[in-house]
């Protein structure tokens, strides 16, 4: 039976970068196909958990944007053209990036999220949603 879910997107909560990257889903979201946990809270280990995944395996500073679909975790570039793809429109644009290799797609995304708190600085603590937003987040 297919997982009836709306899709997940877990984050960096105290990530400039990621947070950034949840405002920009947020605005280009009008169905609000999206839903989102900061990895650092406890409904995002429970759904790793769910997943088979123990926070303890998780690295302090979490490296990738996480997204839960259809009972399908998926990470990194994979996870960000997915994304993109939900949104649809002409953000479906970015399925142009399937045609490189993800070897290529997750060594530019290793990179970025390597450099993201040097570039984008980063918060003491995670984002509190608008209590217009609060009912996407988990």
């Amino acid at each position: 039976m297919p997982d009836t879910a709306p899709d997940t997107i877990l984050f960096d909560g105290v990530c400039n970068l990621c947070n950034g990257f949840v405002q920009f889903v947020i605005r280009h979201d009008p169905n609000a196909h999206f839903r989102f946990a900061a990895l650092q809270s406890d409904a995002a280990r429970a759904l790793l958990a769910a997943q088979g995944i123990a926070p303890a395996a998780l690295p302090a500073e979490p490296e990738s944007v996480l997204l839960l679909s259809g009972g399908q975790l998926y990470s990194h570039s994979t996870a960000v053209l997915r994304i993109a793809r939900g949104l649809g429109g002409g953000w479906r644009l970015a399925a142009l990036g399937w045609v490189l290799p993800r070897a290529w797609r997750d060594a530019v995304y290793r990179f970025i999220a390597r450099h993201r708190y040097r570039w984008f600085g980063r918060e003491e603590s995670c984002m509190l949603p608008t209590p217009a937003l609060k009912a996407r987040f988990l």
